[in-house]
């Protein structure tokens, strides 16, 4: 039988290319939001490219709908309800046994460590709403990253590529697609599922040839020097538009940058750590973070993921102990059958912990029970100022 371990993949095809650096993909890391019709796309290339370490992140389970246009997906994996980030990472390996693929099943913005987007060197967007690539937009410019946006509908698709410092989602969005995205997500005292997003339909052809210009850009970025000298042109500030019904193909400039955005925050003094890890309960991070920053008084900012410990329906008036983190409130509620019987109308008031500090009278949960997932960044106020602290202890298992 042949040894497995005499190829090293690609050799002798891509090493062909003038322009492409096999040490450089080998050791690129990819974070791909979104695990669809896109995602099956953009991971079979990145996997077929030899990318080295590729991180799959998606909440939903495959459905039978997504066997048309997913080509990593099959009939048993609808049957048996599996995850779509697992499935994609599962059968990337099998297409490259010489690649890592990282499942996240979870939420973008809440339930991804921070510090994947620090090591990634581009992600890609493989969304289908408004707020997760709102989302997925503040985070990448958090971390100074470029992120490749892709969309598909019917016979059209369309491929954007948003730069720090030359394009931001957010300050493209019109007032209202914006006031859309904020009663969305920023309703503070009520909490509820506003309806799944309609099905839009799409077909194989279009995910095929989105999927595959956003990663044929994903590896030109990954190549860009530091000087930005390439034998090649970017789509970054730019929106590539297919149009499928009519054989077209154009490309616009699509570069909006706002001083004033609030999206352009820069973490760029993030503190690695690595004595810290989200597996710790709050009582040792806390005094760790008093050790490490000098100070006695340290907080912590859960800015993307409040703590919940108690609801309150208000018809009828009644009392929950759910001990979870926002992100989770809503599935806490559909598998809960008695509150998941009260009326779609019913108030669902929370009380919540948006800073952890001494006070908070959970000290033995984990950060992770909290809602900070591993290799996450903490925002820590003290009496110094703020800080931005990665929990560098989780890398490993990453």
């Amino acid at each position: 039988m042949e040894n497995k371990q005499q190829y090293e993949w690609g050799e002798g095809v891509y090493t062909l290319l003038s322009w492409f650096k096999k040490d450089r993909v080998k050791d690129a890391h990819v974070l791909v939001a979104g695990a669809g019709a896109l995602g099956n796309e953009v991971v079979k290339n990145l996997a077929l490219f030899g990318i080295g370490h590729i991180y799959v992140v998606d909440f939903d389970r495959i459905e039978i709908s997504n066997l048309t246009r997913s080509v990593l997906f099959r009939e048993e994996d609808a049957y048996n309800h599996a995850y779509k980030a697992e499935v994609v990472a599962r059968r990337a390996m099998e297409i490259n046994p010489q690649i890592k693929v990282t499942p996240i099943v979870g939420n973008l913005f809440s339930e991804v460590g921070f510090g994947l987007y620090r090591r990634a060197d581009v992600v890609i967007g493989c969304l289908d709403s408004r707020i997760a690539r709102y989302q997925l937009n503040r985070l990448s410019l958090r971390a100074g990253k470029s992120w490749i946006d892709g969309s598909i509908e019917n016979l059209t698709g369309a491929v954007k590529v948003y730069t720090p410092g030359l394009s931001c989602y957010e300050c493209g969005l019109s007032r209202e697609e914006f006031n859309h995205i904020m009663l969305r997500t920023g309703c503070a005292d009520v909490v509820r599922n506003q309806g799944d997003a309609g099905r839009v339909a799409t077909t194989p052809i279009s995910a095929s040839i989105v999927g595959a210009m956003q990663v044929q850009e994903a590896m030109k970025i990954i190549h860009l020097s530091e000087d930005g000298q390439a034998p090649f042109k970017t789509l970054q500030g730019k929106m590539l538009r297919y149009e499928g019904m009519t054989n077209t193909t154009s490309i616009y400039r699509f570069a909006s940058w706002k001083n004033t955005c609030p999206a352009h925050e820069l973490w760029d003094d993030v503190k690695e750590c690595r004595e810290l890890s989200a597996t710790m309960t709050v009582a040792s991070i806390l005094e760790k973070l008093r050790t490490i920053l000098g100070t006695e008084t340290v907080e912590i900012n859960m800015r993307n993921n409040k703590f919940i410990d108690i609801i309150v329906s208000d018809r009828p008036e009644k009392e929950f102990k759910v001990m979870i983190p926002e992100s989770r409130l809503d599935s806490y509620i559909k598998e809960n059958k008695e509150l998941r019987q009260l009326s779609y109308r019913t108030l669902i008031h929370k009380h919540f912990f948006e800073n952890i500090d001494d006070r908070f009278p959970y000290q033995d949960l984990t950060l992770q029970q909290i809602g900070i997932p591993p290799f996450d960044v903490i925002e820590v106020s003290t009496d110094k100022g703020v800080s931005h602290i990665e929990l560098t202890g989780d890398a490993a298992l990453f």
